[in-house]
């Protein structure tokens, strides 16, 4: 996979993921490349983003609502969690699936998701 490649389907996830704002910046497009030289995986990424929203979803129900997350570097901990997790954790996550972080971004165009934040 190129680096393009690689990019546009990390940010495409990342923007078409349920609690995000729905675009990517600039920085977002920097710390893409940088997981690409670094030969981060696709899969461990989405797999941060899968164990990120489970997490933000896990919380009280009487607790206020969170804001959308507006960078990919909300997932930098995470993503670096992930990296350093056993494989039979790492499975765990996989059969866990949450059908709202589909892994399968391969085409359509970036666009901003409908807000589902009240005020």
């Amino acid at each position: 996979m190129t680096e393009p490649q690689y990019v546009y389907r990390l940010l495409h996830a990342y923007c078409t993921l349920p609690d995000t704002g729905g675009r990517s910046r600039p920085a977002d497009r920097q710390l893409a490349k940088r997981l690409f030289r670094d030969a981060v995986p696709l899969e461990l990424v989405f797999l941060a983003f899968r164990l990120a929203l489970s997490r933000r979803r896990a919380r009280p129900e009487h607790a206020a609502p969170l804001l959308p997350v507006r960078s990919l570097h909300y997932f930098l901990p995470i993503i670096e969690e992930v990296i350093d997790l056993p494989e039979h954790y790492l499975n765990y996550i996989r059969a866990r699936a949450d059908p709202t972080t589909n892994d399968q971004h391969d085409g359509g165009q970036l666009r901003k998701q409908p807000s589902t934040r009240t005020s």
